[in-house]
């Protein structure tokens, strides 16, 4: 069954139009990071701290993954592999989010865009992000994190053959991605301690015009 919850509304690049459109008075950061670079804890702290929403696109995933639907338990199963869920529903998901929220002053979305297609087609509607946080990581300590996280159990997907995979996906389209957005795009360590990164983008956030 083709993944398409969606199937019956506008394309992609229409509806997201539609959203730029509504959306242009607030402030779009992404968050880029490999699995375990810590995205989630940074972007739960900075939108306690400015108030803004914060889209995890993984919780977000995993929520529709454990709808008891043909299409959760498909997205589960791609989950599980460590690759990833096809980009139009990714967009569609986003989309969603975004107008849900209209109000709000300014958004972190973590994880988005995972891939080329994705950087592309968000670009396309006119509507680029303020900036894009990148939090780098060595491989070693996100595989260490994420096995240290798999051991609370709440999530499948932390076990180290899929955490090897996720990681691998991870790198072979993340640099497309970097490169896509290069004009808008600022790196921050992740290696350093929570306080450190917060502090830094912080920093990031209190620049913004």
């Amino acid at each position: 069954m083709p993944l398409g919850r969606f199937s019956s509304r506008a394309p992609p690049a229409q509806s997201l139009s539609l959203a730029a459109e509504k959306l242009k008075s607030q402030v779009i950061i992404f968050v880029i990071g490999g699995p375990g670079s810590g995205k989630g804890t940074q972007c739960e702290r900075l939108a306690a701290k400015y108030q803004f929403q914060h889209l995890g696109m993984g919780n977000l995933l995993r929520a529709e993954a454990g709808q008891p639907t043909g299409q959760g338990r498909q997205i589960k199963d791609i989950m599980l592999k460590g690759v990833l869920v096809p980009s139009g529903f990714i967009l569609d998901l986003l989309n969603d989010n975004l107008l849900k929220r209209e109000e709000a002053k300014g958004f972190l979305v973590n994880g988005f865009p995972r891939e080329l297609n994705q950087a592309k087609a968000f670009e396309r509607v006119g509507r680029p992000p303020n900036i894009v946080i990148v939090l780098d990581c060595s491989t070693e300590t996100m595989i260490q994190r994420l096995l240290l996280r798999g051991q609370t159990g709440h999530r499948a997907d932390d076990h180290e053959a899929c955490v090897r995979q996720r990681l691998e996906t991870h790198y072979t389209l993340c640099e497309p991605v970097i490169a896509q957005l290069l004009r808008c795009v600022l790196q921050i360590l992740g290696e350093e301690p929570e306080d450190a990164i917060f502090a830094k983008c912080c920093s990031v956030l209190d620049s913004l015009p």
